[in-house]
């Protein structure tokens, strides 16, 4: 009937309609419920992000960070890889594998842009991201080709060993090898879930006859044990036995079916290594000589390394040649501070000095071996100079001796005794050139040759002077000696002014008595109070007389033990 037709139809319209608005509502929801999660997902990883085992969704870049550390130590584990014929464990270095922690975490922050996928995350539902690995090619055939013998019996390419200085055949054989190029992708993919990884094998069928190995064996092998080779590097010749050709040459395919004499990256290195080395030469930084009373630039040197692959090849030429000499090949290595570099720095005025005195005897051969270390040191804008970094070790080995220190609170001795002076000298001649304190350590006990609040102690390995360059230019320190008094110029451009302000001494306390046992490191000392002080540096512009910063350091001083030997 034509009544309920109309009531049929709108029930059926309010239905459809019901279903639209109830998508659409869904469809909204979802909406705001992704834009809200990708708002609160903005710099953090992608959610239910894993690498191997290691969860690493939904955290801050600071905490993505911190498990990739613990990957990257995983990284540095050994890995067993098999194939159908064998197993190996391998150190990753050794095949070419590095992990790269910076550009994973890149990788781990992008966010999905399926909206499906980031639900998905939304739920709990995890996603494998792969790891960003890079592969030395060079070092992973060889190490691959020297683990041949266990992951690769079958297969086996026509070449020319040597036992001692004899050739020795390596004869064909049809089989089966490692896919280098799967492994590498099965590696890149695999190596940091820290199981076994399998390797997948092809078929091989050698490029090189029996017969091309046994003409090299008669002709070209013979003639790499025949004699030395004269190897010239800088300024150095380096003999190679015939004894040390055949450890370094094999014969290898060249891809055309003939042989080739070759020698390995690793193998120049194992037998060649020090003899090579002993020819490089460092590159040496620009520097300044003080002329005149002005600094002068004394130009700086290029070093040379040696092109291991490069040189390697040369050799390898040379053991079939007539002439049997070849030359080592070197890369260029530029110094940091470049002659242009150091011409740029603006270093042509005396920015501060300080000097401190009242020394003698075993301190101050101390203080003139720290300050002869130091001398000539270029600090660059933005750097830190740090004086235990600068120097290394302060040691007998070093010609350092022994003298004053204070040790748990009252005076004995120690080798390197007497450098805390030449440290206060210079935290002094930073703090008036307005550069920044980055840490400095007071002594436990004030010493009266030096200023209240503004001086420095140092130990190796435990307690450090550094201070950061905060000027345009950079920062040429000079040290200056004399059996009395130690005097530290810093030159550069004037960026800065300083005041210094001491306020008056606070909170005494009164020394202590102690009996030490005699001997050469009891002191006898009758000590002094102890107190607290405070300094005030007021750094302003130079040029507009402006406040830079104002900072206040407080220090309590102990008293000085009042000690007696027994």
């Amino acid at each position: 009937m034509p009544g309920q037709d109309r009531r049929s139809r709108r029930r059926a319209t309010s239905t459809r309609a019901w279903w639209l608005r109830g998508l659409l509502a869904a469809v909204l929801l979802g909406a705001i419920v992704l834009a809200i999660d990708m708002a609160k997902s903005q710099d953090r990883t992608a959610r239910g992000a894993q690498i191997a085992e290691f969860d690493l969704g939904d955290l801050s870049p600071d905490q993505a960070r911190t498990a990739l550390e613990k990957l990257s130590v995983s990284a540095a584990s050994p890995i067993v890889v098999h194939t159908d014929s064998g197993q190996a464990t391998v150190d990753p270095a050794a095949l070419g594998l590095t992990f790269d922690a910076d550009a994973t975490l890149q990788r781990l922050l992008e966010q999905p842009r399926n909206p499906w996928d980031r639900v998905l995350g939304m739920l709990g539902v995890s996603h494998q991201v792969a790891p960003v690995v890079h592969i030395d090619q060079a070092a992973f055939n060889e190490e691959l080709d020297a683990q041949r013998k266990v992951l690769e019996r079958a297969a086996v390419e026509g070449g020319v060993h040597f036992d001692g200085t004899t050739p020795v055949p390596d004869l064909p054989s049809a089989g089966l090898r490692i896919d280098r190029e799967a492994a590498q992708q099965t590696l890149t993919r695999e190596w940091l879930g820290g199981d076994r990884i399998s390797l997948a094998m092809e078929p091989f069928d050698p490029t090189v006859s029996a017969d091309t190995v046994q003409a090299t064996l008669d002709g070209p092998a013979r003639q790499v044990t025949a004699s030395s080779i004269r190897l010239r590097g800088d300024g150095e010749t380096i003999t190679v036995t015939p004894a040390q050709l055949g450890a370094l040459v094999t014969f290898v395919p060249d891809g055309q079916g003939g042989l080739v004499p070759s020698i390995s990256q690793r193998s120049l290195k194992g037998v060649l290594g020090k003899a090579l080395t002993a020819t490089e030469s460092a590159p040496v930084n620009a520097s300044f000589r003080i002329s005149g009373g002005t600094p002068r630039v004394v130009p700086a040197r290029d070093g040379a390394k040696v092109d291991t692959p490069a040189t390697a090849d040369a050799l390898a030429a040379a053991t079939v040649e007539s002439g049997r000499t070849a030359k080592v090949v070197y890369t260029t290595q530029r110094p940091k501070i470049s002659t242009a570099k150091a011409r740029g720095l603006g270093v042509r005025e005396v920015v501060a000095e300080f000097t401190t005195g009242g020394f003698s005897g075993a301190s101050g051969e101390n203080i003139r071996l720290v300050a002869q270390e130091v001398d000539g040191a270029v600090v660059l804008p933005g750097e830190v100079f740090s004086l235990n970094g600068h120097t290394g070790p302060r040691g007998t080995a070093q010609g350092y001796v022994t003298s004053t220190i204070i040790d748990n609170g009252h005076a004995s001795k120690a080798v390197g005794g007497g450098i805390s002076q030449f440290a206060t000298t210079l935290y002094n001649a930073a703090y008036f050139a307005g550069l920044q304190d980055v840490t400095h350590t007071e002594h436990a006990y004030y010493i009266s040759r030096y200023p209240e609040a503004r001086e420095a102690t140092v130990f190796e390995g435990l307690i450090d002077l550094q201070f950061r360059n905060t000027s345009k230019s950079g920062i040429l320190i000079e040290t200056a000696w004399s059996g009395s008094s130690i005097t530290v110029r810093l030159w550069g451009t004037k960026q800065f002014e300083v005041e210094s302000f001491t306020g008056p001494r606070t909170n005494p306390t009164s020394p202590e008595s102690l009996v030490l046992p005699a001997g050469d490191n009891c002191l006898p000392s009758s000590g002094s109070p102890g107190f607290t002080a405070s300094n005030t540096r007021v750094v302003r512009d130079a040029r507009t007389g402006a406040e830079v910063s104002r900072t206040t350091r407080t220090v309590k001083y102990d008293p000085e033990p009042i000690v007696r030997c027994g």
